[in-house]
């Protein structure tokens, strides 16, 4: 590889983390939501710097070509992002069902309180 190819490299991983952590500063991603996204920030700089932990971690796992394992890795942390983020809609789904169902029934309890203290049509007449 050039030069050239290791320099965009790092300033890629370097970029990545700082866009994650400018985004983690300024509260428009949550911690939880960060970790893979860092994790695989720091994995592209560790694989930048020293392009020949790609090769033998490559060749510990039986993979002929490294870049076989960068999409293997990419892959798999994408699916844990989407894994993560579908538990939490879920998560979110559930608490919004119940919010909704606590909001009909107090909306029923005022109409009924609103019929009860409202003075009789009939009787003012």
């Amino acid at each position: 590889m050039s030069a050239t190819s290791y320099i965009f490299g790092i300033a890629a991983a370097v970029l990545a983390l700082v866009v994650v952590i400018e985004m983690l500063r300024r509260r428009r991603l949550r911690e939880r939501h960060a970790l893979w996204w860092l994790i695989a920030g720091v994995l592209a700089l560790i694989v930048g710097i020293f392009p020949s932990t790609l090769e033998w971690a490559a060749g510990v796992i039986g993979i002929e070509v490294p870049t076989n394992l960068v999409f293997f890795v990419s892959i798999g942390i994408l699916f844990l992002v989407c894994l993560q983020h579908s538990a939490e809609l879920t998560r979110l789904e559930s608490k919004t069902r119940v919010l909704a169902e606590r909001a009909a029934i107090q909306d029923l309890r005022i109409r009924k309180l609103e019929e009860i203290l409202r003075p009789d049509d009939s009787r003012s007449e």
